[in-house]
């Protein structure tokens, strides 16, 4: 099974939102990494067919038979889908357990095999002890794993989600990243996020849009490869940090409870001037920092 995009652009008039997007997806992870406004929710609404592209083609590769334009099949291709978008519209007088059955019906899921999935799925977003709370009434987080919990529904063999963890508490992030990646076996699941550590150590490959371009495409061992030698530990007193930040590029700064030393982050192709400097593994944040740029947000 593939799911092939070639040269997929789109514009909002004179705003270039999406330039020559070309990428094979197969069965596991992907990731599409990048900053607010870098294309990814343009890109995901181009996949389900909720937003037309200017130009380019997807295609649809069973692991039996013939490759398919996706707008071609049409209905056969969206029955293969789940998708959660980045803000999804639920019904706020439906109660959680009617909405989930509302789904099943919208998808043609026999009432058994509904009912069976309906309460697994709701017992592994952490929502099995709340069915008849009505979605008005659900916190942010919670309509947050109601989405995720519709999109999985079914179980499509393609599962587009947008921005999967947004809002959601540490606790919760941990649990529906491991979610994700429990369900991912066999099928087509593509992330967009800016976080970082979602997808860090569960994705098979990463996307990296900058500006509605591909910055880098690899695994990412492969783009944590790319700047080894690359992050230091700097440790200085307090009043050296704006000076520190002025000369060098600095990630993230914690302090050494036992020392009292501010402890720097830091990016450079070269060894910083200071015997303080240490080298430290880098991460995939370290390099989407190194791509994005200092102003890149980070969670």
């Amino acid at each position: 099974m593939k799911l092939k995009l070639n040269d997929v652009t789109k514009s909002y008039g004179s705003n270039l939102a999406l330039s020559g997007f070309s990428a094979i997806f197969t069965p596991g992870i992907w990731a599409l990494l990048g900053p607010n406004g870098s294309g990814k929710s343009t890109l995901m609404n181009i996949i389900t067919d909720n937003l037309k592209a200017d130009r380019g083609e997807i295609t649809y590769v069973p692991d039996s038979g013939e490759e398919e334009n996706v707008l071609k099949m049409g209905v056969r291709f969206r029955e293969k889908l789940g998708f959660m978008p980045q803000y999804p519209g639920l019904y706020p007088n439906f109660t959680v357990e009617r909405f989930m059955w509302y789904m099943a019906a919208l998808k043609d899921i026999k009432k058994d095999e509904a009912k069976k999935q309906i309460h697994e799925i709701l017992a592994a977003v952490e929502l099995d002890d709340v069915p008849r709370r009505r979605i008005g009434a659900l916190s942010g987080g919670m309509k947050q794993r109601l989405a995720l919990a519709q999109a999985v529904l079914g179980n499509p063999e393609i599962l587009i989600l947008d921005e999967p963890t947004a809002g959601l508490d540490p606790k919760q992030r941990i649990a529906i990243r491991n979610y994700i990646s429990k369900i991912s076996f066999n099928k087509i699941v593509i992330i967009a996020t800016h976080v970082v550590s979602d997808i860090e150590f569960i994705a098979h490959g990463v996307i990296m849009l900058k500006k509605g371009v591909i910055a880098d495409n690899a695994s990412p061992q492969e783009l944590i490869k790319k700047i080894s030698g690359q992050v230091w530990n700097i440790a200085c007193d307090e009043g050296e940090v704006q000076a520190m930040q002025q000369k060098y590029r600095v990630t993230n700064i914690s302090r050494d409870d036992v020392t009292g030393k501010v402890i720097l982050r830091v990016l450079s192709a070269e060894r910083p001037e200071t015997a303080a400097a240490a080298p430290v593994a880098p991460g995939l944040e370290d390099y989407y920092l190194s791509v994005f740029g200092e102003g890149a947000e980070r969670q």
